[in-house]
């Protein structure tokens, strides 16, 4: 039994290992492609269509509600507290920007785009179509993970920025309805204690949630095997390791930019 757990956990690292090593000649190629071919420029507005457009109404719901859920709940606790609703502007606008925002969007954006990018990808690779971009001479990296790379870069960001404005209107939205608050009071709140650099903190951890999100889902959509059974289960790893994966980047880069006081 010993052994056998052993052996197990020895196997586990190997494959973590070799999976590290993919990852980063995968990159590589990335960053060759990027700066040293013509962007293809249909193909990454497209796939900003895809990853972007696509997925601004889920991101505008999730964002909204969750406002309206921290202005609720913050609401409540402010009146058992000192009886009166205090600072619930600041607090919804803070948790949007510096937290929720990015990492809700980030993880919307997982569940749905990324989980598009690896079955597109996967069903390639296993229908033998990236043996067939070789064969007509198309680098399958320049063709399928540079536009890809680029519109997660570039839309997330957008996203996040959305769901930053929608998660505050919806905590202004029950703040003013639901509890009393006048509208001056709750944007004064927002106007007198949040500063650029609350915004900055949430949207610049957006660009390495996208980078991540890309990577992961890119890599296990080059690397599916198995048929249609190899492309869901590609898909749901990719899924399940890009939302792990916001949470613990979240805490790191959020560290780092507390120490440099951002």
């Amino acid at each position: 039994m010993k052994y056998c757990l052993t052996e197990k956990i020895g196997g586990e690292f190997i494959a973590l290992t070799q999976a590290l090593g993919a990852a980063a000649l995968m990159l590589r190629s990335v960053f060759f492609w990027f700066f040293r071919s013509r962007l293809e420029v249909h193909e990454t507005v497209k796939q900003c269509v895809s990853i972007g457009v696509d997925s601004v109404t889920v991101t505008a719901l999730t964002s909204f509600f969750t406002g309206m859920v921290l202005s609720l709940q913050t609401g409540n606790s402010s009146k058992n507290l000192f009886n009166e609703p205090l600072y619930i502007g600041t607090m919804v606008a803070f948790t949007m920007l510096k937290e929720l925002g990015p990492v809700l969007t980030s993880i919307v954006v997982a569940g749905r785009a990324g989980a598009v990018v690896t079955a597109e990808i996967g069903t390639m690779a296993v229908t033998e179509q990236i043996d067939a971009l070789y064969t007509l001479g198309t680098n399958p990296t320049r063709y399928l993970l540079v536009p890809r790379y680029i519109a997660f870069m570039v839309m997330l960001p957008l996203l996040t920025v959305l769901a930053d404005f929608l998660g505050i209107l919806g905590g202004a939205l029950v703040g003013v309805v639901r509890l009393g608050i006048p509208t001056s009071v709750f944007m004064n709140d927002i106007y007198t204690y949040v500063e650029i650099g609350d915004f900055m903190h949430g949207f610049l951890k957006t660009f390495a949630f996208a980078f991540m999100i890309a990577t992961v889902s890119c890599y296990k959509g080059m690397n599916t095997r198995g048929g249609a059974e190899g492309v869901g289960k590609a898909t749901t790893e990719a899924v399940v390791a890009s939302m792990v994966l916001v949470m613990v980047i979240d805490y790191f880069i959020s560290a780092i930019l507390v120490a440099v006081g951002i």
